[in-house]
């Protein structure tokens, strides 16, 4: 594990692979001590927000490097599932082509794989999902970014999916489109967190209208 000051009120902590920084998060969390302000996990890395009045920096890395990680606290859980409609999209067609699949087999392999949510970031409730299935991997982005993407809107480039919970530009490239509303930034409703795990579900149009407007269950 190593440990860097970033700013006078944060220290980033890598404790090793994905893994390993979920399980040093919640720990941390856990932990709770009263200068605590946040803990930030993303990928490999752990940000550690504190209050510079209450504690010093030497203190705060002394505590990471000795804080105890044991086995997830948390009770096994099903995978939280999204369901896509993949008729309303707008870039499968690039995908497609960068791949050599059928259309169907884009979805197929979408569809087949758990993904993990790795960060939220970019905006209010975004998940990063990991990783693609090899076939999909390495898509670039659009070479010119879109000014309005659609809350709900499911894209992948890179190793990476993930579901715009808000209307906001974007370059990834859009596959599908989920009913369920992600976030409610006003209500303080942000139902994914960084360690879960989540699958997709294929819906149709008629069920996608059905569903519009919904809350994800997280």
């Amino acid at each position: 594990m190593t440990a860097e000051p970033l700013g006078d009120q944060t220290v980033l902590v890598r404790p090793g692979d994905e893994a390993a920084a979920v399980a040093w998060g919640e720990a941390a969390r856990h932990s709770a001590p009263a200068w605590l302000h946040d803990v930030v996990v993303a990928y490999t890395a752990v940000g550690v927000h504190f209050d510079a009045d209450r504690v010093s920096l030497a203190d705060v890395f002394a505590w990471a490097n000795s804080l105890e990680v044991v086995a997830s606290r948390r009770p096994e859980s099903p995978p939280v599932a999204i369901p896509v409609c993949y008729e309303r999209q707008l870039d499968l067609a690039r995908v497609v082509s960068f791949t050599g699949l059928t259309a169907d087999a884009v979805v197929a392999a979408h569809l087949g794989t758990t993904y993990t949510v790795y960060a939220i970031g970019f905006v209010p409730g975004f998940p990063y999902l990991g990783y693609l299935p090899d076939v999909l991997q390495g898509v670039p982005r659009l070479s010119s970014p879109r000014l309005r993407v659609e809350p709900g809107s499911v894209g992948l480039t890179g190793r990476q999916t993930g579901v715009y919970p808000i209307a906001r530009p974007g370059g990834w490239n859009l596959v599908g489109r989920t009913p369920l509303t992600l976030v409610d930034v006003a209500a303080g409703y942000f139902p994914l967190r960084v360690g879960m795990a989540v699958t997709f579900s294929r819906i149709d149009e008629a069920e996608f209208t059905r569903l519009d407007g919904t809350r994800l269950s997280g």
